[in-house]
């Protein structure tokens, strides 16, 4: 395969018409056999990800970690983890990533750390180290003895299950993690921990990585009373503990804390980096200051709220998703950052289900058809599409046999605390098999192979068993594949400047089965119209009043080949069509 040099980047907004590919390594190629991916199976599959056509390579974390939140734990952040490889592989990594004309973006994890990090084994050997102020640290409730109930500094869940809070019986004091005990929170009010940040990122930059992936970075500034403490938090519902958010989503200094992070590691360098910042419970209108280019904060943000619409009163409380609310969702999203910032698209990562098992249909009949869909809409909006390995091959999510099929963290816990609180077990497991973040860590699906082609081990996760009817030697192959239409999609994003640049008007906004909308830029127009539903749709000017000018528009690119478009939208089926 012919390789060309990525060009010297001038357009501070070349991410609007780029497409990113998330890689989870653990999952997406091993090299040597032990089961588990890592860099050198990333750099073996360059090629493949090249033929897709994407611009941009996002890996979740590969820093050394003691993998208690696989790799979200982070004890050096200089360092690669030894299951995954070395610095050499990075370096070689990004040499080759380059070389294609793909650039990297590696994950930034300074929410909290690992509580084997040598800031926090500092920080908890006594009050008085110098790192002590690095992290939360508080002493017990007034009135209560440390390890009691109730004893805790603040009534926080966090949200992996249980207190917020972990005694640490050496100091007799409390630390704050807001995930699993081992990943204490950083505290971002000290300059030393700043400085100190911005000086690793720095470092990355220098090594020639194009941008971070910021987690949960909404959550570094925590609203501190006068006194020094952490506010309470309202009950949290179907908990006797308390929902902590409204004191550390967006805290009072978050927007101080990015611009200096801007002035500090990225002003003043010759190359336009990528910066994502992923932010739960963001709204619209934080959106738009987060994102406007004037404020120097981040180029676009990962918000949840199409992600949440499945949502009952909590996470594990599933449902299915209502297309007008879908809709809804992406339409305000789309409507608030027009004309000023700029979205991000997704349907998955690492922490969300397989799309065509949730949005779609996994149904055998119509999973290419609906995953060639999810893939149309997307891509057509208004922002930079995210693709997450094996969404390019529709894969699905995990058939899990019971609780004990679960690795993750969240979902281990959550199955624990649900059932000790007498929830029924096979009600909590149905939940799980719906929304657990194992569904997406599942590995790549390469070939028909044992293991699918992933390793030549055992898998350090079970490989879907539907990998002989879905993996990317078959699609690559094929086609009238989902790997051959994502292709597609990201080329007709580098070629047609209304894709990239183009207006976002939404149609049909109450309709229960059809997503349609236009695109529009220095004179053309392109509509789209999907069926989210198994059965055939006619599309009339009742559902789609501008329909009736476009008899004779040209059928850009369908999901179900290039017959001739009629006003019914066969079961699954999406058409761009062009005027």
């Amino acid at each position: 395969m012919s390789q060309t040099t990525t060009p010297p980047p001038t357009d501070e907004q070349w991410f609007r018409e780029a497409v990113v590919y998330q890689i989870y390594p653990r999952s997406f190629q091993d090299s040597n056999g032990d089961g588990i991916g890592d860099v050198r199976g990333i750099i073996d599959r360059l090629d493949y990800l090249k033929t897709l056509g994407i611009d941009v390579l996002w890996l979740s974390p590969i820093y050394r970690s003691p993998q208690d939140d696989n790799g979200y734990d982070i004890s050096d952040y200089e360092e690669i983890d030894p299951v995954f490889g070395t610095l050499a592989d990075v370096d070689e990594l990004i040499e080759q990533a380059h070389a294609r004309g793909i650039r990297i973006v590696m994950d930034l994890v300074v929410n909290h750390t690992s509580d084997e990090h040598p800031w926090f084994v500092e920080s908890r050997s006594s009050k008085d180290n110098p790192k002590r102020d690095w992290y939360w640290w508080r002493a017990p409730r007034e009135g209560f003895e440390a390890g009691t109930p109730g004893a805790e500094p603040t009534n926080w869940e966090s949200f992996f299950s249980g207190p917020a809070w972990e005694l640490d019986r050496e100091t007799g004091e409390y630390y704050l993690h807001l995930f699993t005990r081992k990943q204490p929170d950083l505290n971002w009010e000290n300059d030393e921990v700043r400085q100190a940040v911005y000086a690793m990122m720095r470092w990355w930059l220098d090594r020639g990585i194009d941008g971070f992936r910021m987690d949960v970075i909404n959550m570094i500034s925590k609203d501190v009373s006068q006194t020094g403490d952490l506010a309470d938090g309202p009950p949290k519902p179907g908990s006797i503990l308390g929902d902590g958010s409204p004191h550390f989503i967006a805290g009072p200094r978050i927007h101080e804390f990015l611009q200096e992070m801007h002035r500090e590691v990225f002003e003043g360098r010759e190359q336009k980096y990528l910066t994502v910042g992923e932010m739960p419970n963001a709204t619209v209108e934080q959106a738009v200051l987060f994102t406007d280019p004037q404020r120097h904060e981040v180029d676009m943000i990962f918000q949840f709220e199409h992600v949440d619409l499945d949502r009952g009163e909590h996470k594990w409380d599933r449902r299915r998703i209502d297309l007008r609310d879908l809709k809804a969702s992406f339409g305000r999203w789309q409507a608030a950052l027009a004309e000023t910032g700029w979205n991000s698209l997704y349907w998955n990562n690492h922490d969300q289900p397989r799309a065509v098992s949730r949005f779609g249909s996994d149904d055998p009949e119509h999973r290419v058809a609906s995953a060639k869909l999810l893939g149309t809409v997307l891509h057509l909006h208004r922002g930079t599409p995210y693709v997450y390995q094996g969404e390019e091959l529709g894969m699905t999510n995990m058939p899990f046999a019971d609780a004990g099929a679960f690795l993750d963290v969240e979902s281990v816990n959550y199955y624990r605390t649900a059932t000790e609180a007498g929830a029924d077990p096979q009600e909590v497991l149905a939940n799980l098999r719906l929304g657990s973040r194992d569904n997406a860590r599942s590995p790549m699906q390469w070939d028909d192979s044992q293991q699918a082609g992933f390793t030549t081990g055992v898998p350090w996760s079970p490989v879907n068993p539907n990998y002989p009817q879905i993996n990317a030697a078959d699609e690559l192959a094929d086609d009238d594949s989902v790997f051959h239409h994502y292709r597609r999609l990201i080329e007709l994003r580098h070629t047609e400047p209304v894709v990239a640049q183009g207006d976002f008007t939404m149609l049909a906004a109450d309709h229960p089965t059809l997503y349609a909308f236009t695109r529009s830029y220095e004179g053309t127009e392109l509509m789209v119209l999907a069926n989210f539903s198994s059965n055939d749709l006619e599309v009339t000017s009742d559902d789609v009043p501008d329909v009736s000018g476009w008899e004779d528009a040209e059928l850009v690119l369908g999901n179900l080949g290039d017959a001739e478009p009629t006003s019914t939208l066969r079961p699954w089926e999406a058409r761009i069509l062009r005027r």
